[in-house]
């Protein structure tokens, strides 16, 4: 009896091992899908390669394993750096790698990791804001040699404990030049439903990739620590990325389960940050949505909360206004050399194969479109707040200046011109905001809000309201032609969760690709953006009409949508669709080096068993002598 059942369970593993076993409820489909790392790990010695011990109560499990899967950062021509996390400091840290190397880990703990009553942790509670005991371990494994991949796995031991290993993954230094490589060009997860459906579909469509371009918002509240890596919604980050989600999405009556896709073990992850990589004023006691809302520009910080003496400023500052802190410490970024003389890893150039990658931090505060007198939104403050300016809002503010002759600005302009950049065949620009797209977070115009106060007959405040010149738009007018004039082949960005393309004049590619999760439409005729029109400024009583006027539809910046040039979708009266926007219906795009092809795909949630498609590609070609795109 005991063998039939051994030999029952052996072929129920294998079945699930080739993606073979589908469990089938009335309204439950659960679907297993073996990645290529799954079929390695199969072949390696027998043995367990998961944490076996059994812990008597909860609280001795939660802190006895590992709480992420480890990724891979900043990969060098001979190294690369692996990063993993525990809820214990461990007396122990290390990556075995290759034949019998080890490579001991730097420990530090994470300084704004927190919960509150809104966090959502599998047998836990926050009845308020609670500071949660991360630790981030980082080896740097050295000597590998060019274009070859190795296993390696992290072991973490926790103090008086039994140690605990990852399972075995694989490694490479930085691809060399003429390697071919594949490139995963994602954005805007933020915990949204259709991401682990997303990245199944990845892996199981292109296998594994080499790298992974994340044009921003990762998360929705960075400080708050379960939005990395684990959500008890199954829609955290690194699981996601890691093939460890388990997110029961609903089509249809039809559930399926998705686990994500086992992606960033064996790919280093290059992210920017977007507007939700960036808290605002810290505070001991409102909650982590609160305080992410509540930003301030950085110049009114004196104004309102003087650094008292022996107080170090910038942190100070930074405290006040808002930070990345949480961000920077997660990640291990390649450094950039400023011209003030500091360092930044906010943004940052990169070679990774035939791509330089030009990483850019252009992201501004997101706030509601809404005229009503109770919005404390992008164009307007809210009536209640007006004796109270430490409580304004200040419009879409941005966070880090890109226009010409800003810090960042400079260090661009010397970045173009290096080497490294003059000599790579593809050359790609990534950030968050976008130049050109369908969606609505385009408007308005990336600039410096302009503060309009309306006065009453007798003196009193009336309202505020904020103005975006749209000659004045930073990335318009000063950034865009930088990266045309330098032969800048691909931007990419995210931020309107949709997929749309475009390609300016002169030849220079602009791909959206964010339409993982949510879709908040794209905006042509019959569907306008919400823009502050001469209604809508009537229907809200206090303010006054604006000079600006901002597209409700189309790209407010001039270019045309370009139409999928493979399997485009249609709308009901079937014309081609120039975008994906919908919330059934997920995108992802993949860079191939050696043909120098971008591929679009879509997946269909309402079809759980349906493959993805490819409706889009094209290729990005090199510059000519004379600077137009051949």
């Amino acid at each position: 009896m005991r063998k039939s059942r051994a030999f029952l369970n052996f072929v129920l593993a294998l079945c699930c091992l080739l993606g073979l076993l589908t469990i089938q409820q009335p309204g439950l489909s659960i679907r297993h899908t073996a990645s290529v790392a799954i079929k390695e790990i199969a072949q390696l010695p027998d043995g367990p390669t998961r944490p076996t011990q059994q812990m008597s109560t909860q609280t001795e499990l939660t802190q006895t394993k590992l709480l992420s899967d480890p990724f891979l950062q900043s990969p060098t021509a001979s190294s690369v750096q692996v990063v993993w996390f525990t809820e214990f400091e461990g007396v122990q840290n290390f990556v075995e790698y290759g034949r019998g190397n080890r490579a001991d880990a730097v420990t530090m703990p994470l300084s704004q990791a927190y919960e509150d009553s809104a966090s959502q942790v599998e047998d836990r509670t926050y009845a308020e804001l609670t500071r949660r005991d991360i630790w981030k371990h980082e080896a740097t494994v050295k000597d590998l040699a060019p274009n070859k991949r190795i296993r390696y796995r992290v072991t973490s031991v926790p103090a008086d404990r039994q140690a605990v290993h990852s399972d075995f993954f694989t490694l490479s230094p930085a691809p060399t030049t003429g390697q071919p490589i594949k490139i995963l060009l994602t954005s805007d997860h933020q915990l949204k439903p259709m991401v682990p459906a997303n990245l199944q579909k990845v892996a199981g469509t292109v296998g594994r990739v080499d790298g992974v371009f994340f044009a921003g918002d990762l998360v929705n509240v960075p400080n708050r620590a379960s939005e990395w890596f684990d959500s008890a919604k199954g829609l955290a980050l690194f699981p996601g990325l890691q093939g460890r989600s388990q997110y029961a999405l609903t089509k249809d009556d039809v559930t399926t389960i998705y686990e994500g896709g086992e992606i960033i073990q064996h790919a280093p992850l290059f992210p920017v940050i977007g507007n939700h990589e960036v808290m605002g004023r810290s505070s001991g006691t409102d909650s982590l949505n609160q305080q992410f809302e509540n930003t301030l520009p950085r110049e009114l910080v004196n104004q309102f909360y003087p650094p008292p003496e022996n107080v170090e400023e910038s942190g100070w500052i930074e405290d006040h206004s808002y930070n990345t802190r949480t961000y920077e410490e997660i990640f291990s970024l390649p450094t950039a050399q400023i011209p003030n003389g500091k360092e930044t890893q906010k943004y940052y150039a990169v070679s990774f194969g035939d791509i330089r990658l030009v990483s850019l931090y252009v992201t501004q505060i997101w706030r509601s479109p809404a005229l009503r007198q109770n919005a404390k939104g992008r164009y307007r403050e809210r009536a209640a707040d007006l004796e109270s300016p430490e409580s304004w809002g200040y419009g879409q503010h941005i966070f880090e200046d890109i226009r010409k002759g800003s810090v960042q600005y400079q260090w661009l302009q010397q970045e173009l011109a290096s080497e490294e950049f003059q000599q790579a065949k593809y050359k790609i620009v990534m950030m968050h905001h976008p130049p050109h797209t369908l969606g609505g977070n385009i408007v308005p115009a990336f600039t410096d809000p302009v503060m309009v106060k309306n006065v009453a007959e007798d003196g009193s405040l009336r309202s505020v309201q904020y103005e975006y010149p749209i000659e004045e738009d930073y990335i318009i007018r000063d950034l865009v032609p930088l990266l045309d004039e330098a032969g800048v082949q691909l931007v990419f960005y995210g931020h309107s969760h949709l997929w749309n393309r475009f390609v300016s004049p002169t030849g220079m590619h602009f791909l959206e690709t964010s339409n993982v999760g949510n879709s908040y439409s794209a905006h042509l005729a019959g569907d306008p953006r919400a823009v502050p029109t001469d209604e809508a400024v009537e229907a809200a009583g206090d303010l006054m009409p604006f000079q600006s006027v901002y597209r409700a539809t189309g790209d407010p910046n001039g270019l045309t949508p370009v139409v999928p040039t493979i399997a485009p979708l249609e709308d009901d009266k079937g014309n081609p669709l120039p975008y994906i926007a919908s919330n059934d219906i997920t995108s992802f795009t993949i860079f191939e080096t050696q043909s120098g092809v971008l591929s679009s795909y879509y997946f269909d949630t309402r079809l759980p068993e349906s493959e993805a498609v490819k409706f889009d590609e094209f290729r990005l070609t090199p510059r000519n002598e004379q600077g137009s795109l051949e």
